[in-house]
C-alpha cells in the first residue's frame, strides 16, 4: 500500500494523457504528480513514462504496469461500497445459540419475525444446553442465563430471570418442607445442567453444590420429574410460573431466593460490532421490554 498514491497518479496520467489533466482530476498540483511518479519509478527500478514537452508515452514496463494496475482503483471503490452497504443494512450469515427451551419458547419466534423484515440475513440458530465456545465455534451471538463470569466477551442484559426452588405437594406431604439451606442435603434433589444452586443469604449471593441421583440436561424432563414428586429442583420462572400459580408446585425457602439472575446477549469483543449483531441485539431487547411476558 506504500505506493498506492503514486500508482493512482500514474494510472490517472495515462488515462488523462497529461500531468496537468491528471492533477486537476486528483485535485493536486502537477508538480506533486511528477514527484509521485518519479518516486514510483525509483521504487520499481524502471522507467514507466517517457516525457516530452508535448506528450507522454508509456515504456514497455509502463504498459505492463498499467495493464495490471488500471482496475485497482475501481476495485477499491467497489470494495468500500460493499462494506458501506454492509454497515448500513444487515445482510449475510448470522450464527447464534441459546438454551433449548428458552430459545424455542421466546427467541425463535422473535427471530422468525425479524427475518420477515430482513430477508437478506441467513440465520443459523443452534439450540443447546451446552456452554458453547463462541470464538472457537464461530458464533456471532450466544444467549446465556445467570451470572456473567467470562470477561473475555461483551454482553448486554436481555431480561431478568428468577430461579425458584420448588417441589410438588405430593413430595412435601411425603418428605416434609425444608426450612433452611442446610436441610437440603436431607432431601431428594433433582439436578438439571447445573450442579450448583443459587441463593441469597444475609444479603450475599450464595451458591450451594448439590449432589443427586437424578440428573438431566433437559428442562422439560426436569420439570416433569418435579411434577411427579420425584424430588426438589431449582428452575427458572418460565418453567414453573403456571404450576406455581395453579398450586401444582410449591415454592420452597422463599427467604433465601436470589432476587434476579439475568438473561444475557453475549458476543465476542470486536472493534466495531457488525450491523447484524447490533440490529438483532437492539431488536430482542426492545421486544422483551415491550412485552415482559416473553420471559414469564
Amino acid at each position: 500500500m506504500k505506493n498506492w498514491e503514486a500508482m493512482e497518479a500514474f494510472i490517472e496520467v495515462v488515462k488523462q494523457g497529461s500531468f496537468s489533466a491528471a492533477a486537476i482530476k486528483l485535485s493536486v498540483s502537477a508538480s506533486h504528480i511528477s514527484r509521485l511518479i518519479t518516486q514510483l519509478e525509483a521504487e520499481l527500478g524502471t522507467t514507466l513514462l517517457f516525457r516530452t514537452t508535448r506528450r507522454i508515452r508509456l515504456s514497455e514496463a509502463g504498459e505492463l504496469y498499467y495493464q495490471h494496475c488500471r482496475g485497482l482503483p475501481e476495485a477499491l471503490s467497489s470494495a468500500e461500497e460493499v462494506i458501506s452497504t454492509l454497515n448500513q443494512a444487515p445482510i449475510g450469515l448470522f450464527k447464534m445459540t441459546c438454551a433449548t427451551t428458552f430459545g424455542e419458547r421466546y427467541i425463535a419466534p422473535l427471530m422468525n419475525d425479524f427475518l420477515l423484515d430482513h430477508p437478506k440475513i441467513e440465520l443459523d440458530f443452534h439450540l443447546t444446553n451446552r456452554a458453547v465456545d463462541i470464538i472457537d465455534e464461530g458464533y456471532d451471538l450466544a444467549i446465556r442465563m445467570g451470572a456473567m463470569k467470562d470477561s473475555s466477551h461483551l454482553s448486554r442484559r436481555l431480561c431478568d430471570r428468577v430461579e425458584y426452588l420448588c417441589a410438588s405437594r405430593e413430595y412435601i406431604d411425603q418428605h416434609g418442607m425444608p426450612h433452611t439451606l442446610a436441610e437440603l442435603n436431607k432431601h431428594r434433589c433433582l439436578i438439571g445442567s447445573k450442579s450448583h444452586w443459587l441463593f441469597q443469604q444475609d444479603g450475599q449471593r450464595k451458591e450451594i453444590k448439590i449432589t443427586s441421583q437424578w440428573r438431566s440436561n433437559s428442562g422439560p424432563a426436569l420439570i416433569d420429574a418435579v411434577r411427579k414428586g420425584l424430588g426438589i429442583a431449582q428452575l427458572p420462572d418460565y418453567y414453573v410460573n403456571d404450576d406455581l400459580a395453579s398450586g401444582k408446585l410449591i415454592a420452597l425457602l422463599p427467604q433465601y431466593q436470589y432476587p434476579y439472575s439475568g438473561v444475557w446477549l453475549v458476543y465476542p469483543k470486536v472493534r466495531q460490532p457488525s450491523p447484524k449483531l447490533q440490529r438483532i441485539c437492539d431488536y430482542l431487547i426492545q421486544r422483551f421490554k415491550e412485552n415482559p411476558a416473553f420471559a414469564k
